[in-house]
């Protein structure tokens, strides 16, 4: 992660852009002509020298407008070397919060994914040393960023060696680092337990679909269940992509990532709950004994689903793992899934959408957002829509004939699978950016868990 505890290297001041003025009055005139000479705005990187010409002092200067990311540039940015942590001396009161995202920020600043690079190229990232009184808040930083990291491995990693089986190792590999238990329900046995709508997705692959679930901690304390989709690759089905839709598609498993990511977090801190992780893992492909459109489904809550598109499976494979999730009656529940391009288009792709049946649960997660830079947007379950599922030939289609709404039917869809007293959360996510921000390299990206878990931690801890 690029990030030690001491207080080697050159120092590296960092102050918010209102103090700035204040702590440019205190400078020697020349430190003041200095970066005069230098244009310096007071925004950004400066490098100070000192009167034999060598770095003396590394100056960053951020906005405090809750932007978690705002140090991401900064490991790159710098001069390839050491660098010892300096907070602002105007800086009153707990620097804690402060500290925590200049730490974050680093260490995803510093993520590169080179696994499968048989020539990597040197790491331009510098390393940042901070005094060991901080040693809670930096560690607290770190675990918030290795749930990143794994979020943005999984989804980057290739489709051809992030498959069902690979993603079950991942599952297994988590349970046996935290002390958790570790099932799988694989192939024709999805028949014969009752999870139809997963196997028919997955059952036209060479990779046998399974359902992965994962259970830890104490069973008399709140009980968190998390659903992901795991869709490893999407070719579309025999309703099948174009290829610029396709090419991407390793991605749309992001929702599993997702979870596995939050699970992470959640184990590493050893929040207080009864966790569930549930994985419907399947690859979408395209063989003789693909699902069509115009089959009809059994699901595992005994509905029926007529498919009008193969290319709308993510909630078919959801809709099993949600039913079976209620079987226990979770405090809440929730899913994550790259289900629809319709959310893209309502809000963009850095901005994951939410639905959820709960007010309580989307205000306490829209506020966890805004402590920690993770922003979520609410999106109606607008129920008038539930017309567009109906079905002439089963109880419902698996997506709308019509194109508008997509991400509202969506969530409509996996709804009728909630039990009603079960506090459920649905994110529709891109997990995945498309331009390059600082901390967020192209390429795979978690989208919402630290909201979640900055909700989960003040609803079990207070």
């Amino acid at each position: 992660m690029c990030i030690n505890f001491g207080d080697q290297g050159t120092p590296l001041l960092i102050l918010k852009e209102e103090e700035y003025e204040g702590w440019l009055n205190s400078q020697t005139p020349a430190t003041a002509k200095w970066l005069k000479a230098m244009n310096y705005q007071g925004e950004g990187l400066a490098l100070l020298p000192d009167a034999e010409g060598e770095m003396a002092l590394a100056l960053w200067v951020s906005r405090d407008d809750g932007d978690w990311f705002h140090c991401g540039n900064l490991p790159t940015s710098l001069p390839a070397g050491d660098y010892h942590l300096q907070l602002s001396p105007f800086e009153g009161g707990d620097n804690n919060t402060w500290l925590e995202s200049i730490v974050f920020s680093w260490a995803v600043g510093s993520y590169e994914f080179t696994e499968f690079k048989t020539k990597k190229r040197k790491n331009n990232s510098s390393t940042l040393y901070v005094n060991s009184s901080y040693q809670a808040v930096v560690e607290r930083s770190q675990k918030l960023a290795d749930a990143v990291y794994l979020v943005r491995d999984l989804i980057n990693t290739p489709p051809d060696s992030m498959m069902p089986q690979h993603l079950q190792s991942v599952v297994d590999h988590l349970a046996q680092e935290f002390g958790a238990t570790s099932t799988h329900v694989i192939g024709e046995a999805l028949l014969e337990q009752n999870f139809p709508a997963i196997h028919a997705v997955g059952r036209a692959s060479v990779h046998a679909p399974r359902l992965l679930d994962l259970t830890w901690g104490n069973p008399d304390h709140p009980k968190v269940t998390l659903v992901g989709k795991g869709v490893c690759f999407d070719s579309g089905g025999l309703d099948l992509k174009p290829a610029n839709a396709m090419r991407n598609m390793k991605k749309d498993m992001g929702g599993a990532a997702h979870t596995i990511g939050l699970a992470r977090l959640i184990m590493s801190f050893n929040l207080p709950v009864r966790l569930r992780l549930l994985v419907p893992a399947v690859e979408n492909a395209v063989s003789g004994d693909a699902f069509r459109p115009g089959d009809v489904l059994q699901t595992r809550k005994g509905l029926t689903v007529e498919v009008d598109n193969t290319d709308a499976e993510g909630r078919l494979v959801l809709c099993d793992a949600l039913f079976e999730a209620c079987n226990d009656n979770p405090d809440v529940l929730i899913d994550f899934a790259t289900l629809t391009g319709a959310c893209r288009v309502a809000l963009g792709t850095e901005l994951p959408g939410m639905f959820t049946n709960s007010d309580d649960l989307s205000e306490g997660i829209q506020a966890g957002g805004l402590e920690v830079g993770d922003p979520v947007w609410r999106l109606p379950l607008h129920q008038p829509y539930r017309d567009h599922l109906k079905s002439d030939v089963a109880d419902m289609v698996n997506c709308a004939a019509s194109p508008f709404g997509g991400a509202i039917t969506a969530g409509l869809f996996l709804e009728e699978f909630i039990s009603e007293d079960t506090p459920w959360v649905h994110f529709d996510v891109m997990a995945w950016n498309n331009r390059k921000l600082p901390g967020r390299p192209i390429g795979g990206e978690a989208m919402g868990i630290r909201a979640v878990f900055s909700y989960l931690e003040d609803w079990i801890l207070g």
